[in-house]
């Protein structure tokens, strides 16, 4: 534990400490004294158990973190009332977790981690979680409330940090305040449009009261009044923190607020459909998020007819074979169509800035962030409606008031046939030879064929996982995580860890490119989890490198090795399969040889050699 020890000497050489006797008032002082009369100082108990009890409360099942003397007495306090502590090797791993855990249940995902660069080291994640619109609670260890800012073991202004990338940041000064600002940071981040909170925990609001009140002692005190004052100080800061500490509190949830599309808007938008001849749905991530159930979205998509390309963690949503979900050339679509409806999707660089819709369409954009409905609209595509409000129960109501509406099925089955076309063209470029290795399109292919129905999958990279999201076919909803806009690598080892205490009977496969198999904890999660990774091993950086040679005529920094990742995984207690060119024939039989390791509680990790194609040339984005 931090020392406090320090503290008396440092408030001793403070003539404002002088100042504060005088002006502290009396009615203050006499109801600081009621609150700590109230509390029993010689109690064991401790700040985390208040953090726990409302993390059980709101049904969380999981906490990620990487152990700190900061932030123990959360995790032991969690582990007492059922919650499972998960441990990671790496901070980012832990947030990357716990923001999968968000994504696939539905509930907050929550990581714990220690001050200073326990907390730096989250950064990415959180900002990748912000990006996707993932609620997570990220609860880190501060110095204790006299030492910040005087140097104190991994002191440094934390709120400053979070505050860009969290909707609320907090840093708890007594113990009372623990159980309503837990409260509130959860609700929170599940209101409006999801993302993460941050609470501060300074190390002296987590432990005992013997143990912080042994700390909080002078251990050179000035001599004469002087001494008096510190001491005096010192007990008057020991009580307000404990003062009402265990009272008992409310620790059940508050409510979340989720924005609605009113009754107007949403009969506007019916009169729009019901006109459309070429309508065309572009479904997002948030068309995911709760109240309503993924699987009420899919039979709304399927009552409606309207074809639709999906998106984020939408994907799946029409299982792989459904008539209206058309995976490729979705710019021709998007040209002929009357109508777009943009649920929860974004004019991002994933749509061109808007640029890629016909002027000439009406669109109804829906999404919970205003910024995000609205985002480039001043520039090149202009919405017809434009509603702040859930794309979920939106897409519900909107079925509902058509009554039996469908879209003409001459639309979908012409972009269906599009679709069979431009698949048939993957399928006979897969079995092109590359130069060297194997052909990514085939292996690609491959596994597609041989996964399980209810496998999820986690892509993790550059090139190799740009290919996979053309030619892999998640089985059902919420069953692909990608980092989102943000296109963070390193979420891999996360990813597949949360979604697999999430679905433990699932299959979860996690696709990484060579390059981005480097960030992620592969020693805990081969040592712990049974996953099943793909690796694209072409020795370079290939997503940089298609586009970099070609403009500028120089491959630096983009090359690697043909690394040995499998030995690697043998090594951490997995195991790994090395397939070259010579294994072409019996990469099938490989496959279902990880697939049976896996089962039997060993992760695997196929380190494939692959050769170039140019299936994704001109796919930079500026």
């Amino acid at each position: 534990m931090e020392s406090l020890g320090g503290v008396g000497t440092v408030l001793g050489c403070s003539a404002g400490i002088a100042m504060g006797v005088l002006v502290f008032s009396a009615y203050k002082l006499g109801l600081l004294y009621q609150l700590f009369h109230k509390t029993e100082t010689k109690s064991p108990r401790h700040g985390g158990e208040s953090v726990a009890a409302v993390l059980r409360a709101h049904g969380v099942k999981y906490l990620f973190t990487l152990v700190g003397g900061h932030i123990s007495p959360i995790l032991v306090a969690c582990e007492k009332v059922g919650i499972r502590v998960v441990d990671t090797r790496h901070e980012a791993t832990a947030v990357f977790a716990a923001d999968a855990v968000a994504r696939l249940s539905g509930t907050v995902g929550v990581a714990a981690v220690t001050a200073g660069p326990g907390l730096t080291n989250t950064v990415t994640a959180v900002k990748n979680a912000q990006m996707a619109e993932s609620p997570l609670l990220l609860m880190g260890g501060a110095a204790g409330t006299l030492l910040q800012g005087r140097g104190a073991l991994q002191d440094i202004d934390q709120m400053s940090l979070f505050k860009p990338l969290c909707k609320f940041c907090a840093s708890i000064r007594t113990i009372r305040e623990i159980v309503p600002t837990v409260r509130k940071a959860l609700a929170i981040a599940q209101s409006g449009t999801p993302g993460p909170v941050f609470i501060e925990f300074p190390i002296d609001t987590l432990y005992p009261y013997h143990l912080v009140s042994k700390e909080f002692g002078v251990k050179n005190p000035p001599k004469g009044l002087m001494g008096k004052v510190v001491s005096w100080y010192l007990n008057n800061h020991l009580m307000n923190l404990f003062a009402g500490a265990w009272e008992t509190r409310d620790v059940s949830p508050l409510p979340v607020d989720i924005p609605q599309a009113t009754d107007d808007q949403v009969q506007k938008c019916i009169e729009l459909v019901s006109r459309a001849k070429k309508p065309v749905i572009l479904l997002g991530s948030q068309a995911t998020l709760p109240p309503t159930p993924a699987d009420d979205i899919r039979k709304t998509l399927e009552n409606l007819g309207i074809p639709c390309f999906l998106g984020g963690m939408s994907r799946g949503m029409l299982g792989k074979d459904s008539p209206i979900h058309i995976r490729q050339n979705r710019r021709d679509a998007l040209k002929e169509a009357d109508l777009v409806l943009l649920a929860g999707t974004v004019c991002d660089f994933r749509l061109s800035y808007g640029r890629v819709l016909n002027r000439r369409s009406k669109i109804i954009a829906i999404n919970r962030d205003k910024t995000q409905l609205l985002k480039n609209s001043d520039m090149f595509w202009k919405p017809t409606i434009a509603i702040q409000g859930d794309a979920g129960s939106f897409l519900v109501r909107l079925s509902k008031g058509l009554k039996g509406h469908r879209c003409p099925e001459e639309w979908p089955q012409t972009l269906k046939a599009g679709d069979v076309t431009k698949e048939k063209g993957n399928r006979a470029k897969a079995d092109e030879k590359t130069e060297h290795h194997l052909n990514p399109l085939k292996v690609l292919h491959c596994v597609d064929e041989l996964m399980a129905e209810d496998s999820i999958i986690v892509a993790d990279g550059g090139d190799f996982v740009g290919s996979a999201a053309y030619i892999m076919r998640p089985r059902g909803p919420m069953r692909w995580l990608d980092p989102g806009a943000f296109g963070t690598l390193g979420v891999g080892g996360g990813f597949a860890l949360g979604a697999k205490l999430c679905r433990p009977e699932s299959e979860v496969w996690i696709v990484y490119g060579d390059g981005s198999l480097g960030y992620s904890s592969l020693g805990h999660i081969i040592c712990t989890y049974t996953f099943i990774a793909v690796v694209g091993n072409d020795a370079c950086w290939s997503q940089i490198s298609r586009e970099q040679v070609p403009i500028l005529g120089s491959n630096v920094a983009c090359g690697l090795a043909f690394t040995d990742y499998h030995i690697v995984t043998d090594g951490y207690g997995g195991k790994g399969y090395l397939i070259g060119r010579e294994d072409e024939d019996r990469l099938s039989d490989i496959i279902r040889q990880a697939q049976r390791e896996t089962r039997e509680g060993k992760a695997t990790l196929l380190n494939v050699l692959i050769g170039k194609t140019n299936f994704r040339e001109g796919s930079i984005s500026v």
